[in-house]
């Protein structure tokens, strides 16, 4: 049987495009009732038992016969030989997608990261100050596919941060380990790395045991298991954020090759199932072409059957009336990845206030930035790209309030406080701050 896949074909002119719209953009975030009671199970089996519960699980689910946590942890020598095993033209590759992610969050750091201070008129100082997280934990996923660009573009930032121990865990089904997984640990400065992934995963970076470390914050996507572990332990350690599934939107004048843009569309599509993949277009007969090539480069893929599933049910091609009007309609999606494939990106990038990385013009695929052009890959789903961000630096780092009152200073600012705290009927307040009035006398 032929493989087709046919995204809904919508127009912002038709009497039904926002019912239809909004149906096709609808993902409900709500994770089965299974799973939660699931990971529930194993975040407190692994708060109780620790090591011997990770050991269980990770065994079960991965398939797996470790005797003991000594077995799950990956020596330094093990992702330096992992490293040097690869091909040169893997090593060279992943050498030069680290050194640019590298210099990306480096330049983020100085634009950004820096402690502050000054001292106002009467001699008191006010400031910030940066400092890095102690330790952070990194979750690679490690089931339909690897993922050695997702170690990357989480563990450089926190390097570049400063983090003290960056602490990875990728879970490995039937034993197989990838390659280019642990070297892309080596390369990028991982300081220990575990063969575990799910809940138990989460819960034991979150909670701590014998053999692996608390942290103070996971990053990292993950399934619906990890997902639903890392919104259940926020609170105890910082998350990045609660990825849904991967998303692109595709925001074209008609002027690029419509096959670079049918497997720009693929190249999302091909994540999962419930991955989405969208395209804006004035141009109907552009759209036309864009879904012949589709017909056409589908049974290419090796993964086409994913991609067959996710257009068909999440996938659409929308003719609108101008690219000022898919510039609205983008803004209302706020993609993770949008690209503006026309003549004149830079005409269409001051409209576009949502999205996780905007990719300019014809030539910059996403896939470029999913590997090696630098910005994050971690990026903000399911529309949250209208309050979040992309992973960086400063998810590595916390600032603190720096205040020193002079003498001088108490005088002015005591009295304000005196009158704030009283009448708020906080007396202790009040009283402290008038105890310095008058250099304390």
């Amino acid at each position: 049987m032929t493989l087709k896949a046919a995204p809904a074909r919508l127009s912002t002119t038709s009497a039904s495009f926002e019912a239809d719209f909004k149906a096709r953009l609808h993902w409900s975030e709500d994770a089965d009732a299974a799973i939660e009671k699931t990971v529930a199970d194993i975040l407190a089996d692994v708060q109780k038992r620790g090591d011997a519960a990770v050991l269980e699980y990770t065994n079960r689910f991965d398939r797996l016969d470790a005797k003991s946590m000594a077995g799950l942890e990956l020596t330094k020598d093990e992702l330096k030989a992992a490293f040097e095993s690869l091909p040169a033209v893997q090593r060279e590759a992943l050498e030069s997608a680290a050194r640019r992610v590298r210099s990306y969050h480096e330049a983020q750091k100085k634009a950004s990261g820096e402690s502050w201070s000054y001292r106002d008129a009467d001699g008191t100082l006010l400031g910030q100050k940066v400092t890095p997280l102690d330790r952070v934990g990194i979750y690679v996923p490690g089931g339909k596919a690897a993922y050695p660009s997702s170690v990357l573009m989480n563990a450089i930032p926190a390097h570049v941060a400063g983090v003290g121990e960056i602490i990875m865990v990728v879970p490995t089904p039937g034993g197989e380990k990838n390659a280019l997984v642990l070297a892309a640990a080596f390369v990028a400065g991982v300081t220990r790395a575990f063969t575990i992934g799910g809940a138990q995963a989460v819960a034991a970076l979150a909670y701590g045991t014998a053999t692996v470390p608390a942290v103070d914050k996971i990053t990292g996507p993950g399934n619906a298991y990890v997902a639903a572990a890392k919104r259940r332990v926020f609170g105890t350690v910082g998350i990045d954020m609660i990825a849904g599934p991967s998303e692109i939107l595709v925001l074209a004048d008609g002027s690029t090759p419509p096959d670079w843009v049918a497997m720009d569309l693929f190249s999302q599509a091909e994540h999962d199932e419930l991955a989405q993949s969208i395209l804006l277009c004035p141009d109907a007969a552009y759209i036309d072409k864009v879904q012949a090539g589709i017909d056409r480069l589908l049974p290419t893929m090796p993964r086409a059957g994913i991609i067959a599933a996710s257009l068909n049910g999440r996938g659409a091609l929308i003719h609108t009336k101008n690219m000022e009007e898919a510039c609205e309609i983008s803004n209302r999606i706020a993609p993770e990845h949008l690209e503006v494939s026309s003549r004149e990106p830079q005409r269409w990038e001051p409209l576009l206030r949502h999205a996780g990385a905007i990719f300019l013009g014809a030539f910059t695929s996403e896939s470029l930035g999913d590997y090696c052009a630098g910005p994050n890959h971690v990026l903000p789903t399911s529309g949250t790209a209208r309050f979040s961000s992309p992973l960086g630096v400063y998810d590595f780092q916390k600032r603190s309030s720096l205040i020193e009152v002079s003498q001088a200073g108490a005088q002015v600012l005591g009295p304000i406080a005196v009158t704030l705290a009283e009448g708020e009927g906080l007396q202790a307040h009040a009283e402290a701050a008038r105890m310095r009035l008058d250099g304390g006398k």
